[in-house]
This record gives structure tokens, C-alpha cells and sequence, in this order.
């Protein structure tokens, strides 16, 4: 019976080395090793993040070249609002945000009507510090009763420094948007491309008919008696043209220091030297320069350089630079003695002289 005893007891020494609560520790101290090195992992990683933080540019170090703007990209976007993502930039180490949105626009392109307009934006989209709609709002003539936040919406996202502009060049000769621009802003800038009236109307009936075919020719509507050769100045290619009956409504609301004036004929023959006093007129570094212009002489107009991002140039549609329809040399020059007062009393009244015949 003591062999027996003691044989078991051999057993339970060889299958039980250690008592259980030798293993409970040995189990807890490895338990206490694995969380002080998950600790230590976690803090190495928040160090390294608050360091790579800490290099982040603050908001006054960004330039706006570094974003994905309206201006920039090509090709341009039709309305400007896929830039600068829908939500926005976050903030910085600093606690600050730079954060894109949409404001009300401080600068607006209100005409006139194949003046140049459309040249014009495409050409200030190329400034970094420009963000402009592509397309035509007609707020202040037509959509007004939708109200500004309507307005705002439309308008693309902008940082600040950057300034926001639409152009819709109806506005110029509609009567009631100085008023009800000068309520939305006191401040805004103001854009006006004006060229030769008598070119402009023949430029405007030749869209017209591209359109509508079928319309009487140019002669038997601007005069209201061909016989007697009385001007309609009522119809709208002429009625346009009458620059100093509509800027005497503009000046009526906003000072002459507010309204830059574009020759249209020079934006065609010389582009970067308008574009010069435009983004002067709107307080910008002259970022777009004679280099990014050349002179297409199949459309004689100007196109855009090859653009960062695109391996081709860029010419305005097929509706720019279009062969105007041909006009009897007779009623061309009726319309220039028609508009010659007319265009005196524009020059004195914004005090410079283009010089039209």
C-alpha cells in the first residue's frame, strides 16, 4: 500500500510542476508585457502624427495654385462649380478652416451683347484668383424673384482672397437691375465691353439669323422708312448699340470709379493689354499676359496658348469670330451718322473716347 502511495504521488509531481497560481501569474504578466507595449506603439504613432501635423501649411501660406480651381483646370467647367470639392478644405494644426463656399459675386460682366463678353470671362478664368459661372444666371432681369439665396447658390466655391464673377450682358440695357444690383452690394464691380454700335448690330443680326433664318433682312428692319431712311433705333441690334441712354441708369446708382469699360475692338487685337486693366480694375496680381494669347488668323481672333494639362490650344466656339453677313455700304454709313451723337455723348460721358467712326 506505501508503494502504491507513493507511485501516485510520482504522478501528480510529474503532470503537476507548478501550482495554479503560478500559472494565473505567469498568464497577468504577460498580459501586463503585451499592454505596456500596445501603449508604447500608441504614443510612438501620436508623436509621429503631431510632428507630420505640426508641418502643415498654416491658411496664409497656401497659394491658391496649389487648389484645384475653375480658373486653372481645362477644360474650363461649364458652370464653375466642380472645382474646389463640394465640401470644402478642412482646417489645420492651427485650428483654423479654409474652407471653400459660395458667396454673391463681387465682380459682374453685365455687357453688352457681342461686345466680347464671353471672350472676356474665358480669358480672366485662366487668374487663379478668379472664380466665375460659365453659363448666364440672368438673375437680376429675369430670375430676381427667386431671391439671392437662389443666387448664391448658383455661384461657384470660392476661398476668400478669390473673387467671384458672373457675366450675363443683358443686365447692361435692362432698367431695373442697377437698383436691385446696388442692393445686393453698394461695392461690386462692374464690367462693360463695348465696341463700334453699327459692328455690334451687324454682329447681332448674324447671330440672330443663324438662328432663325427666316427673319427679314437687316436693311427693312433698322429702318422704319427705308425711303426717308428714319432709324428703328426700337429694334433691339440697334437699340443695344445706344450706350449713353443706358450708362446714364448705371451712373445714377454707382460712381464712374466703379465701372471699368473694355474696348471691345483692342480685346481682339491686343487681348493681354485689356486683360491687364481688367485684373487691375479688380485689385489682382497681371497674372494673364501676352503669353497666353496668339492670333488665329482663319478665325481672326485671339486663342488661348496650349494650357498646362492639355496638349492642344483652345479657340472660342465656332459662333466666335463668325463672318458677319454682308450689308449695303449705304445703310452702314446711315447707322454710323445715326450713332455719331450718340457716341459723343457716351465719350464725355464716362470720358474716353474709342474713337469709332
Amino acid at each position: 500500500m506505501a508503494a502504491f502511495h507513493h507511485r501516485q504521488h510520482q504522478h501528480w509531481s510529474r503532470h503537476h510542476l507548478h501550482p495554479p497560481s503560478a500559472d494565473l501569474r505567469r498568464l497577468f504578466h504577460r498580459l501586463t508585457i503585451a499592454s505596456s507595449l500596445s501603449i508604447l506603439c500608441f504614443s510612438l504613432v501620436y508623436l509621429l502624427a503631431g510632428c507630420c501635423e505640426s508641418e502643415l501649411p498654416d491658411k496664409s501660406d497656401v497659394s491658391a495654385r496649389d487648389l484645384p480651381l475653375a480658373g486653372s483646370g481645362w477644360p474650363y467647367e461649364r458652370n464653375g462649380t466642380h472645382a474646389v470639392g463640394e465640401t470644402g478644405l478642412e482646417g489645420n494644426s492651427s485650428g483654423k478652416e479654409w474652407t471653400a463656399t459660395r458667396r454673391l459675386p463681387q465682380a459682374l460682366i453685365i455687357g453688352v451683347k457681342k461686345g466680347g463678353t464671353r471672350a472676356l470671362l474665358e480669358f480672366l478664368r485662366l487668374h487663379p484668383d478668379i472664380r466665375a459661372l460659365g453659363s448666364e444666371p440672368h438673375f437680376f432681369d429675369r430670375h430676381y424673384a427667386r431671391g439671392l439665396d437662389w443666387y448664391r447658390s448658383m455661384m461657384p466655391k470660392a476661398l476668400d482672397g478669390q473673387i467671384v464673377m458672373e457675366k450675363t450682358p443683358r443686365y447692361f440695357v435692362t432698367v431695373d437691375t442697377p437698383p436691385r444690383i446696388h442692393a445686393m452690394s453698394r461695392d461690386v464691380k462692374l464690367i462693360v465691353v463695348v465696341r463700334d454700335p453699327v459692328t455690334r448690330a451687324i454682329s447681332d443680326y448674324t447671330q440672330i439669323i443663324s438662328k432663325t433664318p427666316d427673319i427679314p433682312s437687316f436693311e427693312s428692319l433698322a429702318f422704319k422708312n427705308r425711303s426717308t431712311g428714319q432709324i428703328d433705333s426700337s429694334w433691339s441690334p440697334l437699340w443695344i448699340g445706344l450706350y449713353a441712354q443706358h450708362m446714364e441708369r448705371w451712373l445714377a446708382w454707382f460712381p464712374r470709379t466703379q465701372i471699368h469699360l473694355v474696348n471691345g475692338e483692342r480685346l481682339i487685337s491686343d487681348p493681354a493689354g485689356e486683360l491687364g486693366k481688367v485684373q487691375d480694375f479688380l485689385g489682382l496680381q497681371r497674372i494673364v499676359t501676352d503669353k497666353h494669347f496668339y492670333f488665329n488668323k482663319t478665325k481672326g481672333f485671339p486663342c488661348l496658348k496650349k494650357p498646362e494639362g492639355s496638349s492642344k490650344p483652345h479657340c472660342l466656339g465656332k459662333t466666335k469670330g463668325r463672318t458677319h453677313v454682308s450689308i449695303n455700304p449705304d445703310v452702314i454709313q446711315k447707322l454710323r451718322d445715326f450713332y455719331k451723337p450718340h457716341n459723343q455723348r457716351f465719350y464725355h460721358m464716362v470720358g474716353q473716347n474709342f474713337e469709332w467712326q
